[in-house]
């Protein structure tokens, strides 16, 4: 059977999207359960992006190893510098340069003639050919461009230097067979195709992501990118646990391999619920929590018979098991840490020990965790975070006519530090409560509160982004050598707490408190808009 490339961009594509953006640590730890994945690419980030995302590739590169790491550059000559640079400690790098090719993108974003676009796109390969070996070359929004143009355009990068030429459906817009239709017509036109790889890029915002990718690789594909989740700019990136395991239940009719460890895909997925704090919709195909549930009789009545009634893959293919530990408050650290590890958490010593602890608090509160509750356990408390504030002591006085009011007590070095505040609700007022007490001048941007199991003593689980307040006059200015025609403008520093107990206020507090201290350690999110991109 041939080969299927998968090239993961969740770091990117997907990170760069609205709340789910990750610090470079974060990056790293999802980076390396990439890597468990076995994905074949793992696009780390966009360096010129920021100095965050920079720093994210920078470690991804000199940290994981197996995949290629890639990192993205326009078809400009201090982005692939940059790009390079960043990719410097990478065992196996790629420059994965692009440029917009649409008649739509070329006259309205680069207002640049198709000449002009032709040579940018040939010396920014021909540049980045200098620096590595491995160049992949996009032509922005292919299928919206002429067909006669993206064959100019390839078969030039292919003469500067580029081994992968990706045909991105960037903002989701081919239905199945004229995207077939249009890799097979590449295949036919550009010179020396048989020693490149064809690789698809497919958003899903008319819902055909999947079916997208899936057609072009009956048309000649052999490089499929995608994100975990499908997560991604506007309606998210093609889902690369459906491609997969669509490969991989229906070899009849799609006769490919990959090389994904497909028992890592569940414990991937959840782990990056756990960092970013969104989940997947119940109904998602593969890994959302009813993929594998039957409620109806008469499905409950053909699985207990037999399970290829209704399942068409088994849960233990994508690494969730049927029969799991039971958690509770006499669990010891070895199961808790045996139960993480299949969920895709490899925490060292000391993560462990500061995840267990909130673990045995929450289990005097619950008759037991769910994966659920320890995956945000995990992903609220396993990453080290040298705490510069410290929330002692919480209350909060709320009811009926009255405004809430809340006291808080916090440590901040030796020093414990003690206020109060109303609000318009019972976490408002905690929250400014909080900001008075540091002397600290936040805005939140985003709050969110999920319940991870059912029941009343369903763990809360609380996601919060936050940045400096800022006069609306700050500076901004245009990013250094933008490509003319790109919103170059730096977005201001946000960043992201985590916080989970059975009881809201709580996990509310903690989350804030999490992210004001990684305010205060400098850790920005790894992402400033520079423009739309592939």
């Amino acid at each position: 059977m041939e080969r299927v490339r998968i090239f993961d961009t969740t770091l990117r594509d997907g990170e760069q999207s609205p709340g789910f953006s990750m610090n470079p640590e974060e990056k790293l730890q999802m980076a390396r359960q990439l890597a468990r994945l076995q994905v074949d690419v793992i696009e780390a980030g966009f360096p010129i992006a920021s100095p965050g995302d920079f720093e994210a590739v920078r470690l991804v590169a000199r940290e994981v190893r197996g995949p290629i790491i890639a990192a993205l550059a326009r078809a400009h000559k201090t982005d692939v510098e940059t790009a390079a640079r960043a990719l410097e400690g990478a065992e196996r790098p790629r420059i994965h340069t692009f440029i917009a090719t649409s008649p739509i993108h070329m006259e309205h974003k680069l207002r640049k003639s198709p000449a002009e676009v032709l040579e940018m796109a040939a010396k920014a390969v021909e540049l980045a050919r200098r620096y590595v070996d491995d160049v992949e070359f996009s032509a922005e929004d292919a299928t919206r461009s002429d067909p006669d143009f993206l064959v100019q355009i390839f078969t030039a990068a292919a003469e500067a230097g580029a081994t992968t030429l990706n045909v991105p459906d960037t903002v989701g817009y081919a239905t199945p067979e004229e995207y077939a239709a249009l890799i097979r017509y590449l295949r036919e036109r550009i010179p020396g195709v048989e020693r490149l790889t064809i690789s698809v890029h497919t958003h899903d915002d008319l819902g055909m992501a999947t079916a997208n990718a899936l057609a072009a690789i009956e048309a000649g594909a052999r490089q499929v990118e995608g994100t975990i989740n499908g997560i991604g700019e506007r309606a998210g990136n093609c889902a690369l646990e459906e491609v997969v395991m669509a490969l991989h239940t229906r070899q009849d009719r799609l006769p490919f391999q990959t090389g994904i460890e497909t028992t890592q895909i569940y414990p991937t997925s959840r782990l990056l619920v756990a960092l970013t704090g969104v989940d997947v919709q119940p109904n998602k195909a593969i890994v959302g929590a009813n993929a594998f549930a039957h409620e109806a009789g008469i499905h409950q009545d053909g699985v207990l018979k037999e399970r290829s009634t209704y399942e068409i893959m088994t849960p233990q293919s994508i690494g969730l098991p049927q029969n799991r530990l039971v958690l509770g408050k006499h669990s010891g650290r070895h199961a808790v840490r045996v139960r993480l590890e299949e969920l895709g958490f490899h925490l060292d010593a000391e993560e462990l020990e500061r995840v267990y602890q909130r673990f045995l608090e929450v289990a005097d509160r619950k008759k037991s965790i769910t994966d659920a509750d320890l995956a945000a356990l995990a992903g609220a408390e396993g990453r080290p975070l040298e705490e510069q504030v410290e929330l002692v002591h919480f209350q909060v006085s709320t009811g009926t006519g009255m405004d809430p009011v809340a006291s808080v007590r916090i440590r901040r070095g030796e020093e414990i530090l003690r206020g109060a505040a109303r609000g318009d609700g019972p976490i408002d007022a905690l929250y400014r409560a909080i900001d008075q007490v540091l002397g600290v001048e936040v805005e939140l941007v985003h709050y969110q509160l999920q319940a991870t199991g059912e029941g009343r003593d369903a763990l809360g689980q609380v996601t919060v982004r936050l940045r400096p307040r800022v006069n609306s006059g700050a500076p901004g200015g245009e990013e250094e050598g933008a490509v003319e025609g790109a919103s170059a403008t730096p977005s201001l520093p946000e960043v992201m707490g985590h916080g989970s107990s059975t009881d809201i206020l709580e996990a509310s507090a903690r989350a804030y408190v999490q992210a004001i201290n990684r305010l205060l350690a400098g850790d920005p999110r790894s992402r400033t808009p520079v423009e739309e991109v592939v």
